[in-house]
């Protein structure tokens, strides 16, 4: 077993990195053969136990729709119950198959066909077919259901089963890097139509899927209890005989969970944690990447919508002072959007300070009756809250601006940001491959654009880079769409993404995939 590891995801582009396994408490990386060295061999899985698991969002549901596969909310509990279609290699962000054989185009992305195993059986033993995923996939575009997973839902123009193993996808557009974006939400997880049917509380009582485990009971806000699913189609995963699932949003809680042997593995988001867990002998998975989490600024509605004050309280905030107080200084302020090691890098700055220019900014739109005056709205995370006052705190020395924090349950930020009701709130763009990540967050076009984003400039530079055929076509059209994110001051760039787990020295079969969603039918447990 690799003892205190990182693992650094590579941009997938004509240039891709090696996976690199090294120490993560400095933040630097050592080779893949030094790290080799370290590789303790655990044997081989050992079956039974209970896996005690952390995740950092309580769910609203347990329907897939109402589940997000990012490290910051539920990935375990859905890759738990649903399983999932496919994956992707940290090493190279290729697709690897797990209940789907194929999601292959031939015509640059306008059409895929998607091939499933033979034989798939939900837990209640009904087949899980093409129809079955037809019909997830389409019920994901229901604004209604309030997914997360709309953002790459109303992509497809189309599904249709071919027969019992295949259904061909019809994209609205061509995107021949869909499949990075399908595995990051729920249309990797395929739920029972028959169970979806019944309705949102008897699902929640009994959600059927087809993953490595099933539930025994759900307490809210408290715990989810999970049981093998013996008729799991990778036997003999999974090796433990149950999950215990708690939600624990404060960064100390959980810190302090993994430290005393409380739990056997968390998803985490605090490089705090990280060093604390390297210091106590654990051992931790960090998928390296680019962008970041960022306080995104609503350019629909005042007073986001004039770039002033945009830019004004962009110069107003010192990021690495605000680094200091929600990360201790352990945090990573995105100077660039792309890491150096990244083969889209290039210096172009996110932001710069300059409190006299800020304050003429303020004083310029107070004189024309437009006084800058917003709200933060906050996760019930720890790290979230103390963000929002770090950054009021250091907009109370200037004239003419008011900042308020309002803190809601995962739930309502959620539904709020769905229906663009913010002024401020953190959103974030995760860089793996960019093209997903940058189209998502900025095209005029996409329902993922929370901001409001809307740059003829930008979607033709991003258009450019998903099509590009050269690696040189593809950086020479994202150094565009840098410059152009840089000028348009989205948001305050304050923290590089930690998509990570860290787990305890008993605890071996650990993966990650995407944004750091774990694998529980991977986990084994020894004495």
């Amino acid at each position: 077993m690799i003892r205190h590891r990182r693992l650094v995801a590579a941009f997938a582009a004509a240039c891709s990195a090696a996976l690199v396994l090294g120490a993560c408490g400095s933040g630097d990386s050592a080779s893949a053969s030094n790290a080799a060295q370290s590789t303790v061999d655990a044997g081989d899985p050992v079956a039974g136990g209970t896996g005690r698991i952390l995740q950092m969002g309580e769910p609203r549901s347990l329907d897939p729709a109402a589940l997000s596969n990012t490290w910051a909310h539920q990935p375990a509990l859905g890759n738990a119950l649903y399983g999932t279609l496919m994956v992707t290699a940290n090493d190279t962000l290729e697709l690897e198959y797990k209940m789907a054989t194929d999601f292959s185009t031939a015509d640059g992305g306008k059409t895929f066909t998607l091939a499933l195993r033979p034989d798939l059986a939900f837990s209640d033993g009904s087949p899980l077919d093409a129809a079955a995923v037809k019909f997830n996939w389409d019920r994901l575009k229901d604004p209604a259901l309030g997914s997360t997973t709309i953002r790459q839902a109303v992509q497809i123009e189309s599904t249709e089963v071919v027969d019992p193993t295949t259904m061909r996808v019809t994209m609205v557009e061509p995107n021949p890097q869909f499949g990075q974006a399908l595995v990051a939400g729920a249309l990797n997880w395929i739920a029972s139509p028959a169970a979806l049917e019944k309705g949102a509380a008897a699902f929640d009582e009994n959600p059927v899927g087809a993953g490595p485990f099933t539930l025994v009971s759900w307490t809210r806000q408290d715990s989810i209890e999970l049981e093998k699913n013996a008729g799991y189609w990778d036997a003999p995963k999974p090796y433990l005989d149950k999950l215990v699932i708690r939600t624990v949003a404060d960064a100390n809680q959980r810190s302090n969970a993994m430290t005393t042997g409380g739990a056997d593995l968390t998803t985490e988001t605090s490089w705090t944690n990280i060093n604390k867990a390297e210091a106590a002998g654990l051992q931790y998975l960090v998928a390296s990447t680019g962008g970041g989490q960022f306080a995104g600024m609503n350019q629909r509605r005042a007073p986001f919508d004039d770039a002033r004050a945009r830019r004004a309280v962009s110069l107003a905030v010192d990021l690495d002072a605000v680094n200091t107080v929600v990360y201790n200084g352990e945090g990573e302020v995105p100077k660039t959007l792309f890491p150096e090691d990244s083969p889209y890098y290039a210096d172009i700055p996110l932001s710069t300070t300059d409190a006299a220019e800020a304050q003429r900014l303020f004083d310029e739109l107070a004189a024309e009756g437009k006084p800058v005056s917003f709200t933060f709205l906050s996760y019930p995370t720890s790290e979230s809250r103390v963000l929002g006052e770090a950054i009021q705190a250091q907009l109370s020395a200037f004239q003419n601006v008011e900042m308020k924090v309002e803190v809601a349950d995962f739930p309502a930020v959620t539904a709020r940001a769905g229906a663009r009701d913010f002024d401020m709130l953190v959103s974030s763009t995760i860089t793996q491959d960019p093209d997903y990540a940058l189209t998502m967050a900025f095209d005029s076009q996409s329902s993922g654009n929370f901001m409001g984003v809307n740059n003829p400039e930008l979607d033709a530079a991003l258009e450019r880079g998903r099509f590009g055929q050269t690696a040189e076509e593809r950086k020479a059209a994202y150094d565009e769409a840098q410059q152009i994110i840089a000028d348009t001051v989205v948001g305050l760039w304050y923290v590089r993404a930690l998509p990570s787990v860290t787990f305890g020295k008993n605890l071996h079969g650990a993966q990650i995939y995407t944004l750091g969603s774990p694998l529980p039918e991977e986990f084994w447990i020894s004495n």
